[in-house]
C-alpha cells in the first residue's frame, strides 16, 4: 500500500489571542499558517482555523463557550479526527476540551514533539526525543485514565479496608514514566560524557567548530551542503533535520574547521525539548563561532530571528561570536535588511559564500600563522607542543630535523619562528 492510499488524518486548529498574553505568546494569522504547516509537517491536514480575542483564557475551557461551539462545528463538518491549538493548555484544559469537542486535542508543544519522534534517526536524538515526551506526558496523565475506574467500591475516596498496598493504574504509570525519565536522563548524562571528551580532543588538536543556527526551514542543511559539497538531505520543511550534523569545512588555503548542523528553533519551542536536547545544543556553547542562517524571504523573520537569539541566550551562547547569514536573498521581496556585519547569500544558487568564508576566516583566523618549520631533533618538546597546541598540516623528517607545516597561535609562533624553513 503505497501513501497516496492511506487517509490523512484532519485537523481542525485553533487560537487565543488575549491581552493578558506578552505579544509573542499571542495567536495570529502568521502563527496559525506555521501550526498549519506542522500539522502537515506530521503527516495530517489541516481543515482550517479560528482565533478567538478575548481579555484572558478561560481556566477551564481556555476558549469561550460560543468559540468551542464554533469549533465543534468545524470539526463536525470536515470530519476533523483531532483539534490543535496554538497556545499551550494546562492538563485539564486539555481534558474539558476534548470531552466537550468529542475529539483528542493537542497543543503546539504536543505537536512538535510528535514530529520529532517521528524525525529523529539516531540513538541520541531518539534518547532526547523520548525524555521530553515523558516529561511532558507525566502531569497529563490523570486525563488520560479518566476512563479507569479506581480500585475502590465507589470511585470516590478509598472505603476502610481498601487503602494499603493497592496502586491505580495511573499511581502506578507515574511510577513508570518517573523511572523511565531517570534511565533516560542517566542514559543522556553518558552522552555528554563521550560528546565531553570529543571536545577535549578538538580543543587539543586546535580545531575550530562553527555552528549552524537559525529558525526551523531557514536552509542550514542547505548552506552546510553548498559549503562542504555535501549530500545531506535538505527538504522544503519544518524540522527536517534534528540529529547533529558535523562536516570538514576548508576555509581557505590556511586551514580548515569543522562545521556543525543543528535542529532549526521555532515559536514557543517546549522547554522539555530544550532541556532534553541540551546535550545536543551545548554544543552552541562550545563553538567558537555560530552562523545564525535567517530566511529573508519570510516576511516573518525579523520575528524569527529574535526567537534563535533569545533561545541562544537561553542556552548560555550569548558570548560566542555570531554572524548573521541572511538567506534566499534571491527570493527577497522589498530592500535588504541594513546590517553592515551581516553577510547576504543564496545557499541554494552559491551566492555570497565567498563573503562568507571570508567574514568566518577573519573571525576564526584571527592572528593564526602558518609556517613550515625544521624543528632540530634535540628539540622534541617544541614538536609535542605543535601537536598539542597546533594544527598540524603535515609531517616528515630529514637529515635537520622533524619538518612541521601547521598553523598556530600568535604565541606558540613567537616560541618556533627561529626554526622557519
Amino acid at each position: 500500500m503505497n501513501d497516496a492510499s492511506v487517509k490523512k488524518e484532519r485537523a481542525a486548529l485553533a487560537g487565543l489571542n488575549a491581552d493578558c498574553f506578552e505579544e509573542s505568546d499571542n495567536s495570529t494569522d502568521i502563527t496559525m499558517q506555521e501550526l498549519m504547516a506542522l500539522v502537515e509537517t506530521a503527516g495530517g491536514e489541516a481543515s482550517g482555523y479560528l482565533i478567538q480575542h478575548r481579555a484572558a483564557p478561560d481556566p477551564g475551557t481556555f476558549l469561550g463557550e460560543g468559540k468551542i461551539e464554533e469549533l465543534k462545528e468545524l470539526i463536525a463538518a470536515n470530519e476533523c479526527d483531532f483539534a490543535v491549538f496554538d497556545n499551550e493548555l494546562s492538563p485539564s484544559q486539555m481534558r474539558n476540551l476534548s470531552e466537550a469537542l468529542g475529539v483528542k486535542v493537542m497543543d503546539r508543544s504536543g505537536l512538535i514533539l510528535d514530529i520529532f519522534a517521528q524525525r529523529a534517526r539516531t540513538k541520541e536524538g531518539r534518547l532526547q526525543v523520548e525524555l521530553a515526551q515523558y516529561k511532558y506526558l507525566l502531569p497529563r496523565l490523570t486525563g488520560m485514565w479518566t476512563h479507569l475506574v479506581r480500585q475502590t467500591a465507589s470511585g470516590g475516596r478509598s472505603p476502610i479496608g481498601t487503602r494499603g498496598p493497592g496502586e491505580t493504574q495511573l499511581e502506578t504509570d507515574r511510577r513508570h514514566i518517573r523511572r523511565k525519565i531517570q534511565k533516560l536522563e542517566e542514559e543522556l548524562s553518558e552522552v555528554r560524557k563521550v560528546r565531553s571528551v570529543q571536545r577535549r580532543q578538538r580543543e587539543k588538536n586546535e580545531v575550530p567548530v562553527a555552528a549552524l543556527v537559525g529558525y526551523t526551514n531557514a536552509g542550514k542543511s542547505t548552506l552546510l551542503n553548498s559549503l562542504t559539497d555535501s549530500a545531506i538531505e535538505a527538504n522544503n520543511r519544518l524540522f527536517d533535520t534534528l540529529d547533529t550534523t558535523t562536516r570538514r569545512l576548508k576555509i581557505d588555503e590556511l586551514y580548515e574547521i569543522l562545521l556543525s548542523d543543528t535542529v532549526g528553533f521555532i515559536r514557543h519551542l517546549p522547554t522539555h525539548l530544550i532541556e532534553a536536547f541540551k546535550a545536543t545544543l551545548e554544543e552552541l556553547c562550545f563553538a567558537d563561532l555560530l552562523l545564525h542562517v535567517i530566511d529573508l524571504s519570510s516576511p516573518e523573520w525579523e520575528e524569527q530571528a529574535r526567537v534563535v537569539e533569545e533561545l541562544i541566550v537561553k542556552l548560555g551562547a550569548e558570548q560566542t561570536p555570531l554572524i548573521r547569514v541572511y538567506n534566499k536573498c534571491d527570493k527577497c521581496i522589498g530592500e535588504l535588511p541594513r546590517d553592515r556585519d551581516g553577510v547576504f547569500i543564496s545557499a541554494l544558487n552559491g551566492d555570497g559564500l565567498d563573503t562568507l568564508l571570508g567574514k568566518m576566516g577573519e573571525i576564526l583566523g584571527a592572528g593564526k600563522k602558518r609556517a613550515r618549520l625544521t624543528i632540530p631533533f634535540s628539540r622534541g618538546d617544541l614538536v609535542q607542543e605543535l601537536h598539542e597546541k597546533a594544527q598540524v598540516i603535515s609531517l616528515d623528517y630529514s637529515e635537520d630535523g622533524t619538518i612541521i607545516e601547521a598553523v598556530m597561535k600568535p604565541d606558540l609562533w613567537e616560541k618556533v619562528r627561529a626554526f622557519c624553513s
